[in-house]
């Protein structure tokens, strides 16, 4: 990776792809081939994690873009799949119910329905390399990157 800071990748389908897939070849030789791994972003990487993808709408605040990677948060941005702002502002409107989470859940899953070329690819990705998706969240429970690993399942990843 070059020490300009981490890619963003778009959800349009011919834009982005050979990058991901060429990014995603950088996983290390002691690692075990095969798997995503749904991550808290900033949190110190495990070993064999491989590549490090954020699902998130924004950057992280008071970062510089060249240290993304090095501080752990991510090596490349991928916000078309993070939720849309309008979802985010819902998410933390109120405190989480579970009907709350089950409304979010649908208009997440709803949102996701434009990106299953990306779903895919990263389905088919875990089959051959390592790497990991993630988001801020410090609760995954009610958090979007929950749901993602059902799409991604659904979807025919391996998961980690």
């Amino acid at each position: 990776m070059s020490g300009h800071g981490p890619q963003r990748l778009s959800a349009k389908p011919s834009s982005g792809v050979a990058s991901l897939r060429a990014l995603a070849r950088t996983a290390t030789s002691d690692d075990v081939v095969g798997g995503i791994r749904i991550v808290r972003l900033g949190q110190p990487r495990e070993r064999g994690e491989g590549l490090r993808i954020g699902t998130v709408r924004r950057p992280p605040r008071g970062v510089k873009k060249a240290d993304f990677a090095k501080r752990d948060f991510y090596d490349v941005w991928l916000p078309d799949l993070a939720p849309t702002q309008d979802l985010v502002s819902f998410a933390m409107h109120d405190e989480w119910t579970p009907a709350r989470w089950k409304t979010f859940e649908r208009k997440y899953r709803g949102e996701m329905r434009a990106q299953t070329h990306l779903l895919a690819l990263l389905a088919a990705l875990s089959h051959t390399t390592n790497f990991s998706v993630g988001c801020y969240c410090e609760d995954e429970t009610v958090c979007h990157r929950s749901v993602l690993r059902e799409l991604l399942r659904e979807h025919g990843a391996a998961i980690a």
